[in-house]
């Protein structure tokens, strides 16, 4: 079974930088697609970023576009999410997640889709 953990997490402050790392063992990210999802306290997860497997082709939302870039090692098995020019709404719990292939094209990001979740990585921006 495939197990994804995060890392990178940690305290920043605004307008600063901070990259997250997601390594899946037991599997590859072949075929598949890995997002980044974010939880903040009291507000529904909503994801951040899309990366196709297998191709490379990324899908972020306007919320984050411009500041967020999602980036693959595949010869490591590592996905990453970096993360510039942060303020105090980008403070959460940072989740990745894998699901099956295509689902960058469709250009949205619903928690459903996705049948491997991460234990998550705490992500706080102070001023």
């Amino acid at each position: 079974e495939v197990q994804l953990v995060e890392s990178g997490g940690g305290l920043v402050q605004t307008g600063g930088s901070l990259r997250l790392s997601c390594a899946a063992s037991g599997g590859t990210f072949d075929d598949s697609t890995i997002s980044w999802f974010r939880q903040a306290p009291g507000k529904e997860r909503e994801g951040v970023s899309c990366i196709d497997g297998r191709d490379g082709t990324t899908y972020l939302p306007d919320t984050v576009k411009g500041r967020f870039s999602t980036s693959i090692d595949s010869a490591k098995n590592t996905v990453y999410l970096q993360m510039n020019d942060m303020n105090a709404e980008d403070t959460a719990v940072y989740y990745c997640a894998q699901g099956v292939d295509g689902l960058c094209l469709y250009g949205t990001l619903y928690v459903y889709e996705y049948d491997y979740w991460g234990q998550g990585t705490q992500v706080t921006v102070s001023s």
